[in-house]
């Protein structure tokens, strides 16, 4: 059995690597998902140990403090984290793993496994991202306008991936952005443009 491979797949706001997540799992259903913690209350839709595990940051700390985490950060005011546990399980059974984490978090988990494969999803423009978090309608005007200048500074971090993304025209009847689950992966395509660092 080949140890699982690790796809950090790291975006700003807005820039739709969910869609591109998901359309990936329906193309290849042995790759699995990392379930994150957080302290963010949930969004319209959003389900418990499913989207997230949200929990408070009280809980969070603990589970820091005993060293339960993989990487964890802080983003948008709000603490993320990946469970060690799971992930290590995971490679140990030789399961191919996304983990949709912010570039603080990609660059913790590069430092532990630099053979993971990091993907950086990026959108043709940031006025066209800010155009897509008000299209979505679920956050106020503030925390979009907090997120778009967060993303200028997320925007910088694409050169640390081994490749990115311009998530221009995903087409969502017929995706085709793809990862492959083999042990040595050849390829992660987009319809758009993917570029090797």
């Amino acid at each position: 059995m080949h140890k699982g491979k690790l796809f950090v797949i790291t975006a700003p706001s807005g820039a739709g690597k969910t869609s591109l997540i998901e359309a990936v799992m329906r193309e290849d259903p042995s790759l699995k998902i990392s379930v994150s913690y957080t302290t963010r209350p949930p969004r319209p839709g959003e389900r418990n140990g499913v989207d997230y595990h949200f929990i408070d940051d009280a809980t969070f700390l603990a589970m820091k403090n005993r060293g339960e985490f993989l990487e964890s950060a802080e983003v948008h005011g709000y603490r993320y984290g990946t469970s060690k546990k799971v992930i290590l399980d995971a490679v140990k059974r030789g399961e191919d793993l996304i983990l949709e984490i912010d570039w603080q978090g990609a660059r913790q988990v590069r430092e532990l496994y630099p053979d993971c494969v990091g993907i950086f999803i990026l959108p043709p423009s940031i006025e066209e991202l800010e155009r897509r978090m008000r299209a979505r309608g679920q956050d106020a005007d503030a925390v979009i306008r907090r997120r778009v200048e967060n993303a200028r500074e997320e925007l910088l971090r694409a050169g640390e991936f081994k490749y990115a993304i311009i998530n221009k025209d995903f087409d969502w009847r017929r995706p085709t952005a793809r990862a492959s689950s083999a042990p040595a992966p050849r390829r992660w395509s987009s319809r758009t443009a993917t570029s090797p660092r």
